[in-house]
């Protein structure tokens, strides 16, 4: 699906994001258009999603993350939706397990937090929740090491 140089590329944008298409074709020795064609595939393709700047909550002002586990009622999807409207709500995923859906959502405190699983249980659906909050990140969110993955996988097959 994706090459060495596609690689390299995502590395380099994703480690300095707001370089331009000339200056990445001139730091991976390739054409300018080589680059946005690539940028442009990988974009087409779903592979990278956006370039979006990527925002610490902490320094937002969003201090506590937390981990909800929600159960809803069987065959109801409508929380999901309501899920959208809080703001706070970060990520939802349906999952396996002892729920259906694993939500990550912020805060500005533990008592805010309260209010945040008060919004997320008032949604039309959703029966119980549990909620872990974390103590501290020891990796974020990154994406590179799987891109390196991929490719290398790709050179084994």
């Amino acid at each position: 699906m994706i090459d060495r140089l596609d690689a390299e590329l995502i590395e380099l944008l994703t480690t300095e994001p707001r370089l331009g298409v000339f200056e990445a074709s001139r730091r991976l020795g390739v054409a300018r258009g080589t680059v946005q064609a690539r940028l442009d595939r990988l974009q087409r393709s779903g592979v990278v999603k956006d370039f979006a700047p990527t925002i610490d909550s902490e320094r937002l002002g969003y201090p506590v993350t937390a981990f909800v586990t929600a159960s809803i009622a069987q065959g109801d999807s409508t929380p999901v939706e309501h899920l959208r409207d809080i703001p706070e709500v970060l990520e939802v995923h349906t999952v396996t397990g002892s729920g259906d859906l694993m939500i990550r959502a912020v805060a500005r405190s533990n008592a805010d937090l309260q209010r945040v699983i008060d919004d997320i249980l008032s949604g039309p659906g959703i029966t119980r929740t549990s909620t872990v909050i974390a103590l501290e990140t020891k990796i974020d969110h990154r994406s590179v090491p799987l891109v390196r993955s991929a490719v290398e996988d790709e050179r084994n097959d």
